[in-house]
C-alpha cells in the first residue's frame, strides 16, 4: 500500500489518495464510492464538468479532466496537488472510449480522436504523477485495459488498436519503473454491465458511414441490434463494475500486486486461448465463423 512509505517525512496517519478517470458512470463511479467507502481520499474526475457536479452532490470531490485535452490535464494535476499539497499516491487511468466499425470504414480521424482519449491523455497524465511520486518513493498506477487488448474483435479496430497500444507501453512503463517504489499494474475486463455501447453510438454515427461499406449488410445484420439495443439478451459472462472494483482493490492495497488482473470468465478464456491456440485457430474463435 503506499501510504506507509514515509521516507519523506509525510504524515502516515493522513488517508490514501487516488485520481481517478472517468467517474462520469460505470467502473469510474463505482470504483470511487467503493474506495471512498475504504477510507481513501478519491479525486473522481469526469470530462464533463456537469457531471462532476452531480457526484458533488453525491459525495464525491470531483472536478473536470478530460483526457483528450493537454490543457485539461494538466489543470486537474494542477487541482489535484492543491487539494492534496502533493500528487495523489495512486491514479486509475479508466476514462475511454470506443467507435464500433469495421476498420476500412474508420476514417483517419476517428483513429485520432480514440488515440487521443485511450492512450495519449493516459500516459501524458501518468508523466505528470510520475515525478511526485519518485520523490515519496511510493505509488501505484493502474491502468484499465480490456480483454481487448489481449484479443482482437471483428467490428472494434480502433477500440482494439488503443488497447494493445495501452498494454504495450504500461508493460515497458512497468520495467522502467522497476526499484522506484511504484508499482505498475493492468486490469483487463470482458463485458461489464456499464453504459459504454451506448455511449459509443454518437461517434459511430459521426464516423462511419455504414450504409456505403461493403460491409453493409453485416452491420445490418449484427452490429446495428447489438449497438441499438435491439438485442436486449445479456451477455452471460457480463459482470458488474463492482468486479472490476474488487481487482483494482487488489491492485492498489496488495503488498505486491500482480502485473496484470483479467476480469470474468471471457477475458481469462482469452488470454489462455491466445497463449496456447495457433494463430488460425484463434482467428475462427474471434471471427465467429
Amino acid at each position: 500500500m503506499p501510504r506507509p512509505h514515509t521516507a519523506t517525512g509525510e504524515d502516515a496517519s493522513a488517508p490514501r489518495s487516488i485520481l481517478i478517470t472517468g467517474c462520469s458512470s460505470g467502473i469510474g463511479l463505482d470504483a470511487a464510492h467503493a474506495l471512498a467507502a475504504r477510507g481513501w481520499r478519491v479525486l473522481a474526475t469526469c470530462r464533463d464538468p456537469a457531471d462532476c457536479a452531480r457526484l458533488g452532490t453525491g459525495g464525491l470531490e470531483s472536478f473536470p479532466l478530460d483526457l483528450a485535452s493537454e490543457a485539461s490535464i494538466a489543470r486537474a494535476v494542477d487541482e489535484a496537488g492543491t487539494r492534496l499539497g502533493e500528487m495523489p499516491d495512486a491514479l486509475f487511468n479508466n476514462g475511454a472510449f470506443a467507435i464500433p466499425g469495421a476498420v476500412e470504414d474508420m476514417p483517419r480521424a476517428a483513429f485520432r480522436e480514440i488515440f487521443e482519449t485511450n492512450l495519449f491523455g493516459q500516459i501524458d497524465l501518468t508523466n505528470r504523477v510520475l515525478p511526485g511520486m519518485r520523490g515519496r518513493g511510493s505509488g501505484r498506477i493502474v491502468m484499465n485495459s480490456s480483454v481487448l487488448g489481449l484479443v482482437a474483435a471483428p467490428w472494434r479496430g480502433a477500440y482494439v488498436a488503443s488497447k494493445f497500444a495501452l498494454e504495450g507501453l504500461t508493460d515497458t512503463l512497468r520495467l522502467e519503473l522497476r526499484g522506484s517504489g511504484i508499482a505498475v499494474t493492468l486490469i483487463e475486463p470482458g463485458p461489464i454491465g456499464t453504459p459504454f455501447r451506448a455511449k459509443s453510438i454518437p461517434r459511430f454515427e459521426r464516423h462511419v458511414d455504414w450504409r456505403a461499406s461493403p460491409h453493409a449488410a453485416r452491420y445490418e445484420s449484427e452490429l446495428l441490434p447489438r449497438l441499438y439495443g435491439q438485442h436486449k439478451r445479456k451477455d452471460r459472462f457480463e459482470l458488474p463494475p463492482g468486479a472490476v472494483t474488487a481487482k483494482l482493490i487488489a491492485a492498489l492495497e496488495s503488498p505486491r500486486p500482480a502485473a496484470r488482473y483479467t476480469v470474468t470468465h471471457r477475458a481469462r478464456a482469452a488470454a489462455a486461448l491466445r497463449r496456447l491456440l495457433p494463430t488460425g485457430w484463434l482467428d475462427r474463435v474471434l471471427a465467429g465463423r
